[in-house]
């Protein structure tokens, strides 16, 4: 029975809306690091203009590449049970939502925040029901579990609009959805409440790392120290470059700028570097100061950028632009063995959400047995990083020494989408079925040619 209007005021003001605040808090601290608009290295108490900007140099938004370099391998291409050679009628649905694009913004948000939402609602199109999918970000929605680390459906599930003055807020339960504004001191006021058309509150969680305590940490919040870190050394090298990094001339013993001469003191400042300093006293002493060598900070650096790829489990190169190189491939491969391992973890944890938000959707639009399915899995393109010269060597010797039917590798070649793959099996079909037909026309005609045969078919017909 859907909560009274009453009772979802009350939910809304004395429970979820502090503790969507106190969250938003939080993951308004992750966007800063992920969107490279973090707080700044700490300064000195009335710091110049000047070193505020060496600040702003000094910052890398590092943590946002880490998270593009996982999401970059995932990417899903179909949706079928294991017995169907096709995707499921539900591919239709994913397509009619834009989700071979919109699938990438739910995957970086599970991955920075830790979680994301994809909102599924009833829907109409030209061919009849399609139901609507939709991504939330975590920062725009709150959803409350029984039992956070193994529950599918919320019980509620709070979707929060900013307005000119205050929020919209969407209140998704079983069956209904509630409508209420909320004011900038927190107070709801309730509007009015919708059917859904769903018998769960119809709302599916991505996350990133879900733990037995229903913790799903992402991947920016625990490399924020190291990450800041990183801008620390940076800070304290273009600190150093900008001020120590060159020689500093000296003079002693100079006679003709040992007064208080203003103008004296403002000549010897306008040096040039073709000058020659020339004096007619033997005690004057030119000298130098060495300048701060900079190869420490250097290195330093990239030091701290090696341990946040070896914590983040992304390959090295994909953080410190490509300098290791002349590697085997085995070695490569060894190099990226901690990415392919999160890369899967994540696809089976993405991939089983993507499976629960597409049978949600065929029973809005009531395919039972769409939405029956549960042996229904998402696949996922090879997004591996490899030279057409390895893959072609790896793949004929997987076709010819193991005898593995060339058509089942051709999803395995890189750049090869599943739509590429569905064109060539149809293309491949027509040829074997011309060929079939050919082979027909030919055994016919020979079969003419021979004059036994030909004598039996005149027979034949003269019988008739």
């Amino acid at each position: 029975m859907p909560l009274s209007q009453n009772d979802v005021r009350e939910l809304v003001r004395d429970s979820l809306w502090e503790q969507w605040a106190d969250e938003k808090k939080k993951l308004d601290k992750i966007d800063k690091w992920y969107r490279w608009q973090h707080e700044d290295p700490r300064l000195p108490r009335g710091a110049t203009q000047e070193l505020k900007t060496l600040i702003e140099l000094s910052k890398t938004p590092w943590l946002g590449l880490v998270v593009s370099t996982i999401a970059q391998t995932l990417y899903v291409d179909g949706y079928r049970s294991p017995e169907q050679a096709q995707n499921s009628g539900a591919w239709r649905t994913w397509n009619a939502n834009d989700f071979d694009q919109r699938q990438t913004a739910v995957h970086r948000a599970a991955l920075a925040y830790g979680y994301s939402y994809v909102l599924v609602t009833p829907g109409q199109d030209a061919n009849g029901a399609r139901s609507v999918m939709r991504g939330v970000s975590p920062r725009k929605m709150l959803a409350v579990y029984a039992e956070p680390e193994s529950d599918d459906w919320p019980m509620f599930a709070m979707q929060v609009t900013p307005q000119r003055a205050g929020w919209m807020v969407r209140l998704y339960e079983e069956g209904v959805v509630h409508f209420l504004s909320v004011d900038g001191a927190g107070t709801p006021t309730y509007l009015e409440w919708r059917e859904h058309g769903s018998d769960v509150c119809p709302v599916v969680r991505y996350t990133n790392d879900l733990d037995l305590d229903g913790r799903a940490p992402g991947e920016v919040e625990p490399l924020i120290p190291l990450a800041g870190r990183v801008d620390k050394t940076a800070y304290d090298r273009m600190l150093t470059q900008h001020f120590n990094s060159w020689k500093v001339r000296t003079v002693a013993g100079l006679a003709e700028f040992a007064d208080n001469d203003e103008e004296a003191n403002r000549k010897k400042l306008k040096l040039r570097q073709d000058d020659v300093l020339v004096a007619e006293d033997h005690d004057t002493k030119f000298g130098t100061l060495d300048e701060t060598p900079l190869d420490g900070f250097i290195s330093a650096y990239w030091a701290d950028v090696d341990t946040l790829a070896g914590i983040a489990q992304v390959p090295a190169t994909a953080l410190n632009g490509g300098k290791v190189a002349n590697l085997s491939a085995d070695a490569i491969a060894e190099l990226r063995a901690g990415l392919t391992q999160k890369a899967f973890e994540r696809q089976v944890s993405f991939g089983k959400s993507h499976a629960q938000a597409l049978r949600l959707a065929a029973a809005l639009e009531g395919d039972t047995a769409a939405a029956s399915d549960v042996m229904a899995r998402v696949t996922w393109q090879d997004m591996q990083v490899r030279s057409m010269t390895q893959a072609a060597d790896a793949l004929g010797k997987y076709a010819t020494m193991l005898g593995v039917p060339p058509e089942a590798l051709w999803s395995r070649i890189p750049g090869v989408t599943k739509s590429d793959v569905d064109e060539w099996q149809s293309i491949a079909q027509r040829s074997a079925a011309r060929e079939r037909l050919t082979a027909v026309a030919e055994a016919a005609a020979q079969a003419r040619r021979n004059p036994q045969v030909a004598d039996l078919m005149r027979r034949r017909g003269n019988a008739d």
